[in-house]
């Protein structure tokens, strides 16, 4: 298996931008801390990194992806962290007086 230069500089961006992902992953995991994420912004970069892996396969781009498919995962446990820890406590909608 030949890997061209091209595909070098297509896997080192790929490694780049998926490992950008990493620091929210590991800050909203320690945090529980989702207020100041986007819902909209992660639904459409999920959809969009999920039709990029689909383009990579049919393409064959193992730049694409290998990065697309990590990218992907990180995505959605970003995503499901925003859904599970922002749901609003019982709390937030009580306003009995104490």
């Amino acid at each position: 298996m030949q890997v061209d230069f091209l595909e070098l500089i297509g896997l080192a961006a790929g490694c780049c931008t998926t490992a950008a992902f990493f620091p929210q992953v590991l800050h909203t995991w320690r945090t529980r801390s989702v207020a100041d994420l986007s819902l909209r912004m992660y639904l459409l970069l999920t959809l969009g990194v999920l039709m990029w892996l689909i383009y990579g396969v049919a393409t064959g781009s193992l730049a694409v992806t290998l990065a697309n498919a990590v990218t992907l995962v990180l995505a959605v446990s970003i995503l499901v962290m925003k859904l599970v820890y922002g749901k609003p406590s019982r709390k937030a909608f009580d306003h009995r007086p104490k």
